[in-house]
Parts: C-alpha cells; structure tokens; sequence
C-alpha cells in the first residue's frame, strides 16, 4: 500500500495514473449519514494480479478540493481510461457526477447475469468476493468507521487498501460469466436446451403458480388495509386518463376547421369488414411483422419473441 497525504505528491500520482487504461477505483467517505458529507480517501489500483494490497495507491483527499477537482479532470473525465466500481453511482456523487465517462459498475454487470449462473443473496462487493474469488470471511467492519479522523488507524488503512483488490478480482470473474453466458445462437446446442429446460419445468410451474398468488394476495391485502410498503413489497399505483372521441364527429369538426387529419390509422378486422369493397377506394399501407412463438411441447404455456 502507498498513501499519500501532501497535494504535491497526490498531483503527480494523478498524473501518472492518467495514462494508463484501466482503473479499479474505490472511496470511502467522512461524515457520510450528516448533511454534508466529505471524501476522504481515493482508492487507485492498476494491477489486478495484487492480493495483499501493496500495489494499491491511496490518496488523502479530505479537505483537498483542488486535488479532488484535478483527479475528476484528470481521471473521470478521460474517456480513454476505463474506471471500474462497485455501486459506481455512490462513488460518482463525488468524483464528478455526469462529467465522468467511461465508467464500468460491477453491481451493473452482476445484475445483468441470470441467478442460475450467479447464485448470490446479494449483490454487495462482500457477498461477490467471497463467492466468486479465494478472499473469504471479508470484513466490512470499518466501512462505518469515522474517516473524518485523522490519522487513520491501520485497521481502516488495510480496509481502504483491499477494496480495490477484492473489485479487480470480482471484475475478472464477472467478465469470464458474462462471456460463458453469451452464446451464438447459430451454434448454441438445442438438445442440451430442451433437456435443462424439460428438468426445471415441473417444479418452476409450481414455484411461478405460488408466486403469483402470493402477490396477488398481498396486492389485495395492502389494498384492503391502506398498507403502501412491508418489507417484501411496495404497492404501486397511477392512474391514466384514455381520451376518446367519435371519429365521425372528429371528421366533421376536421373538415369545418380545416385541421390536418393526414396520418395512418390501423383498420381492425371488425372496421375492414363493415368497409367491405370500399377498401378498395382508399390508399391502404399493409405492415407486416413475424411473432415468433416458442411452444412447450404438450403445453399450453407460449413465450412470445
């Protein structure tokens, strides 16, 4: 681990790091349930092979906003280095918002891999790093520390500096399930599809039944009893106003105020037939479209496509 307190040193490194490609980037933040939280530390890593967290840099940005400011312009605003996070959308609120490009969240990636390739509880770098790489019983116990103080204990200093590792280690092992999970349909092994899917199909008729009748029946029940929110679910509702109009008044109204009605309604099946050959004296525009259907063999369930 290399730290670094004076802005000198922090401009310099800032400066290095900016050539280089990619980043795995972590912060930890002082003050952070009050109304003005303040960053205190910049994680760097540029070499995932590391373990023990000697070749992480760490930068003591606490009252620094020059330096802050600098790293933002230097590092998060470079679309030419890609910088990786976890929960990205909390670390940006302080390095630069919206002015940071090329940015890649292992959260992100996580949620994007089905739950039968990625069995987690959760989605913390926690619960990933120790499912996913040999970093097991990781401690999060001074994630809540006071990183206002200063100095800082070793026990947060070795806190800060394993961060960055345990991100590099998840980011590889994600990349390698989003990699085995995209297959080319062209060469993708159908036998072995309808097998899988002819195993799990019993008992996820019986699991999708109950689940929905356990939703439906909480819907009801939070309806009933004014309840909004309980710990498994939040009840949501809008409402939507549907304006409706005879065509023929709207016609008549067209033609008496001169309003352009010149664009294509669709002719339903019920409409075509009461215009019979009448078809045949308008500009018709036919539109047509392939829904695929794939059909359960000896079931009535279809997914459309």
């Amino acid at each position: 681990m290399l730290y670094f307190t004076e802005p000198d040193d922090i401009q310099a490194l800032i400066d290095e790091f900016a050539l280089l490609k990619i980043l795995w980037l972590d912060t930890e933040v002082a003050d952070f349930k009050s109304q003005k939280p303040r960053l205190s530390l910049i994680q760097m890593l540029a070499y995932p092979q590391d373990k023990d967290g000697s070749r992480t840099f760490i930068i003591d940005v606490l009252n620094k906003r020059d330096e802050v400011d600098y790293f933002i312009e230097k590092i998060m605003s470079n679309e030419q280095i890609n910088k990786v996070f976890h929960n990205a959308q909390h670390d940006l609120k302080f390095l630069g918002g919206k002015k940071a490009q090329n940015i890649t969240c292992t959260m992100k990636l996580a949620q994007s891999i089905p739950y039968h390739i990625l069995p987690v509880s959760s989605l913390t770098l926690k619960t990933l790093t120790e499912h996913l790489t040999e970093f097991k019983n990781v401690s999060k116990e001074e994630q809540g520390s006071d990183w206002g103080q200063r100095p800082l204990s070793d026990q947060q200093l070795h806190y800060a500096k394993m961060d960055p590792i345990y991100l590099a280690h998840i980011h590889q092992k994600l990349l390698e399930l989003i990699k085995k999970n995209n297959t080319d349909p062209t060469r993708d092994d159908l036998t072995e599809i309808g097998k899988r899917y002819q195993e799990i199909e019993p008992e996820w008729k019986i699991l999708d039944s109950e689940i929905n009748h356990l939703k439906e029946r909480a819907k009801n029940a939070m309806k009933a009893q004014n309840k909004p929110e309980n710990f498994a679910f939040k009840l949501s509702g809008s409402d939507r106003t549907t304006v409706k109009v005879d065509f023929a008044e709207l016609a008549q109204l067209a033609v008496s105020q001169g309003l352009d009605l010149h664009f294509p309604i669709t002719l339903d099946k019920s409409l075509q037939k009461q215009l019979g050959d009448l078809l045949n004296k308008l500009s018709i525009q036919e539109e047509k479209t392939t829904t695929w259907r794939l059909l359960s063999k000896g079931l009535e369930e279809e997914t459309d496509d």
